[in-house]
């Protein structure tokens, strides 16, 4: 079990010396800059795993493409079939460059906020979500939406949600889920790549029109169950299952998918609260306790990685949050040190 450092964006200078001085042995980027509109290639692929390898670190995985590359696929609409085609091909090359885990998700819709500002400990930034704010047709203007069109381009933009002029219920996502899981698990297997499932954030019935498929860890099961692969995995993030139902929650999905290996790597991350209102906050002041996390995961011998996900904005911090990432990853460091006796 060991600490990389999480949602990087690209592999700078900037980003392989912070790593570096964290002393970590390892990075994880988040829909990188690569050439393509609608697959990644071998030869990029590659390119950034020897970037990573020639500084010192491993290239764990990369998590998410730009949604654009399938949300005919997530909203089962015509082109469909062609943009699974190509998802495929990433999956074929991610493997062919050595690159072993590849996140994805499956909310089109993206991630939704109700609230950005001063509310974590000592006024730090922080955001928040309140269903019955999202659901104001009054309050759609101060919306957060995380928008991922573009690779690199994710901020959260007011006011910006997605919506569909038709209605996609439970019945349909689930049909829509089982066409793509079923089609692209055979390549994973073939390739080597484990394809790692995040669930949908916030963990509401629905959001712009469009079910929230994995809203709970009976969900999660259920695709589990859909996809009957080794190649199917878990991008298990902590915070958004701590949203469902707090630590209860956390400790379920750990023991359902610990104990299987179906856990690549999670998202150690925290709220306080849990739906239908939920803010967040620093690793070890919410919901669940990540000592008794990596305690439960030691035992089982997970031997994958965790990130620090979402962290909030200390006092003159950037925009990629470094002094909360430098708080969040020294503090994993720590546990995993205390807890298994192995630096990391």
């Amino acid at each position: 079990m060991r600490v990389a450092l999480g949602q990087v964006p690209g592999l700078t200078d900037e980003y392989i010396t912070y790593a570096q001085q964290l002393g970590v042995p390892s990075i994880h980027l988040n829909t990188p800059a690569l050439p393509g509109t609608r697959r990644w290639e071998v030869a990029d692929l590659l390119a950034l795993r020897h970037r990573a390898e020639a500084a010192g670190l491993r290239l764990e995985a990369i998590e998410n493409v730009p949604n654009d590359f399938y949300m005919d696929v997530m909203l089962g609409r015509p082109g469909r079939d062609e943009q699974i085609e190509d998802f495929q091909a990433t999956i074929r090359n991610f493997g062919a460059a050595g690159i072993p885990l590849f996140g994805y998700h499956f909310f089109p819709a993206q991630v939704w906020r109700t609230s950005e500002g001063p509310d974590g400990r000592g006024g730090a930034i922080v955001t928040g979500y309140d269903h019955a704010m999202a659901l104001d047709p009054a309050r759609q203007a101060d919306l957060l939406v995380s928008r991922r069109e573009k690779a690199q381009d994710d901020p959260f933009v007011r006011g910006a949600k997605y919506e569909t002029d038709r209605v996609l219920d439970d019945d349909v996502m689930w049909a829509n889920y089982e066409y793509f899981i079923r089609a692209v698990i055979p390549v994973a297997e073939e390739a080597g790549v484990r394809l790692c499932l995040h669930p949908d954030d916030p963990p509401v019935p629905t959001l712009g029109g469009i079910a929230r498929l994995f809203r709970s860890v009976d969900a999660l099961r259920r695709a589990r169950a859909i996809a009957s692969s080794s190649a199917w995995a878990l991008d298990l993030c902590l915070g958004t299952v701590s949203e469902m139902g707090g630590e209860a929650a956390v400790l379920d999905a750990i023991e359902t998918f610990g104990p299987s290996g179906d856990i690549a790597y999670l998202h150690m991350r925290d709220v306080k609260g849990t739906v239908p209102a939920f803010h967040e906050c620093f690793i070890g002041e919410g919901n669940y306790d990540p000592a008794e996390v990596v305690r439960r995961l030691h035992r089982m011998d997970f031997d994958g990685f965790l990130i620090d996900d979402h962290v909030p904005r200390m006092l003159d911090d950037t925009p990629y949050c470094h002094r909360g990432r430098a708080h969040a990853v020294g503090y994993l460091q720590g546990l995993i040190r205390a807890i298994t006796g192995d630096a990391n």
